[in-house]
C-alpha cells in the first residue's frame, strides 16, 4: 500500500510574500512611532530601501501610509477607516467602553477589558484612571496568561485542554517578580474560579496591583477579563475589597449585557 504524504502547506496557511514584507511595514509603526524615515524602515525590516520605496508607494496608493517631508512616513487614513470599522463590527468594544467608563469613576484605578489572543492576552480597550500616577497599558499590547490579574483569570475559566497547553510551556526562568510555579500557579487558578476574581500584588511589577473578574458570553464561556490596575498602595486594606466589589458588579453587567444567564449553580462548577 502506497501512502502519499502531502507536505506542501495548505491554501489558508500560504503567506504572499510581498504582502507579508508590505504588513511588516505597517507594524513598525506604534503609538510612541509615529513616523519613520526610508534609513529607519530599513533597519528595522531588514529590507533594501529600493525595495520599501516600492512598497511604501503601493501603501500610500491604498492609503494605508502618507509619505512627507521627502523620505519619512506615517501611517495613512485609511487605518483609522478600518480601525473603526472594526470597533463597529465588534460588539464587545462598545458595550464595554461605557462600564469601563464607569469602573473607572467607581475605583480611581485604570479599567482594562482583556482578551485571549493565541496563547497571550490581549488588552482590547482601556478607560485611564484620573490620578497622574497609573498603570498604563495601550490597547493592542499583549502580555502572558500566567501572570497578572487578568491573565490568570482567563487562564482559570478557559477550557482544560487550554489551560493545559499553557502550563506545559511555562517558562523556566523567572518573568515576574517571582518564580513560576506549576502546583502553585494551578490552586491559585482553582481558587480564582471558586471566588470569581483574580488579583494580583506587585507580581508583574513590584508596586503595581491588580484585580479582575470574568466577562462570560451568551453561551456562558469565558468572553474577556476586566480589570482595574494601578499603584499597590491604593489596594490595601478596605480599598481593596471596596475596589473588588466593583469589578465583579461591572463584569456580571457586562456579561449580561452579552447575553449570560446566571445559574443557581456556583462558580466552582466550571
Amino acid at each position: 500500500m502506497i501512502v502519499e504524504i502531502n507536505n506542501f502547506p495548505r491554501e489558508s496557511e500560504k503567506q504572499i510574500e510581498s504582502v507579508d514584507k508590505a504588513l511588516s511595514i505597517l507594524e513598525c509603526f506604534s503609538d510612541k512611532i509615529t513616523e519613520l524615515s526610508l534609513k529607519e524602515l530599513s533597519e528595522k525590516t531588514g529590507l533594501y530601501k529600493s525595495r520599501i520605496l516600492r512598497l511604501c508607494g503601493t501603501l500610500i496608493a491604498h492609503g494605508f501610509l502618507v509619505r512627507y517631508n521627502a523620505s519619512r512616513y506615517r501611517l495613512g487614513p485609511k487605518l483609522l477607516m478600518l480601525g473603526k470599522a472594526y470597533e463597529r463590527s465588534n460588539t464587545l468594544i462598545s458595550i464595554a467602553r461605557p462600564i469601563l467608563r464607569e469602573l473607572t469613576t467607581l475605583t480611581g484605578e485604570s479599567a482594562k477589558l482583556f482578551v485571549v489572543e493565541g496563547t497571550k492576552r490581549l488588552c482590547l480597550a482601556r478607560e485611564e484612571g484620573p490620578y497622574p500616577l497609573r498603570y498604563a497599558v495601550r490597547e493592542g499590547e499583549t502580555f502572558d496568561l500566567h501572570a497578572g490579574a487578568s491573565g490568570k483569570v482567563l487562564l482559570a475559566f478557559s477550557s482544560e485542554a487550554f489551560r493545559n497547553e499553557i502550563l506545559n510551556k511555562l517558562p523556566e526562568e523567572m518573568t515576574s517578580t517571582r518564580p513560576i510555579d506549576r502546583d502553585h500557579l494551578e490552586k491559585e487558578l482553582e481558587t480564582i474560579r471558586t471566588r470569581g476574581y483574580g488579583s494580583s500584588l506587585g507580581e508583574l511589577f513590584p508596586e503595581v496591583a491588580g484585580i479582575a473578574a470574568p466577562v462570560f458570553d451568551y453561551k456562558n464561556t469565558i468572553l474577556a477579563a476586566l480589570t482595574v490596575a494601578g499603584p499597590i498602595q491604593r489596594f490595601a486594606g478596605e480599598h481593596f475589597q471596596n475596589k473588588c466589589e466593583h469589578v465583579i458588579a461591572s463584569a456580571r453587567k457586562l456579561s449580561q449585557l452579552l447575553g449570560y444567564a446566571e445559574d443557581d449553580s456556583s462558580i466552582a462548577s466550571r
